[in-house]
C-alpha cells in the first residue's frame, strides 16, 4: 500500500471508529432522554462548575450557535439553570441544578463503565500510544 493510501486509510479508520464509539454512547444517553451534546454540557458543568454560556461551545467542541438551544432544553428538563454574572451584564452562566447533579451521579459511573468496555480491547500501552498519536495528528491539524 502506498504512503498516500495508508494515510487515507488511517483517516477513514479514524472517522469510522469515532462514529462507532459515538453510536455506542448515544444509545446510553438516550436511555436518560439526553443526546450527546446535552450530556457533554452536563458533564462539563458537573465537573467544572458554572460556565459562561458563550464559552461552553468551545469547551465541548460544538457550534456556539447550538449552545443556547441545548441549554434551553436542559433548563426545560430541570437539569440546568441560568445565572447572570454579577459584574458583567453581557455574561450569563449555565449552572447545573441539584436535579442535574443527581442525574449525573447516577449516569456518569455507567458512562465510565461503557467507555472502559469500548477500550478493553487495548492494553494500557496501546491506549497510551493511541492518545499520543491522536494528539500528534490533532496538533498537526491546527
Amino acid at each position: 500500500m502506498s504512503l498516500e493510501n495508508r494515510k487515507l486509510k488511517a483517516f477513514t479508520v479514524l472517522l469510522r471508529s469515532a462514529q462507532s464509539v459515538q453510536e455506542a454512547t448515544k444509545k446510553d444517553f438516550a436511555n436518560y432522554s439526553l443526546n450527546q451534546t446535552e450530556f457533554a454540557v452536563l458533564d462539563l458543568l458537573y465537573h467544572k462548575g458554572d460556565q459562561p454560556i458563550q464559552v461552553i461551545g468551545k469547551k465541548i467542541l460544538i457550534a456556539s450557535s447550538s449552545i443556547t438551544y441545548v441549554v434551553d432544553k436542559l433548563e426545560e428538563k430541570g437539569y440546568v439553570s441560568r445565572k447572570a454574572c454579577p459584574t458583567d451584564r453581557r455574561i450569563t452562566y449555565a449552572s447545573i441544578t441539584e436535579l442535574g447533579k443527581q442525574l449525573m451521579n447516577q449516569i456518569f459511573p455507567e458512562h465510565v463503565k461503557k467507555i472502559e468496555e469500548l477500550f478493553e480491547v487495548l492494553t494500557d500501552e496501546e491506549t497510551d500510544n493511541m492518545i499520543y498519536l491522536l494528539k500528534k495528528v490533532g496538533f498537526n491539524s491546527k
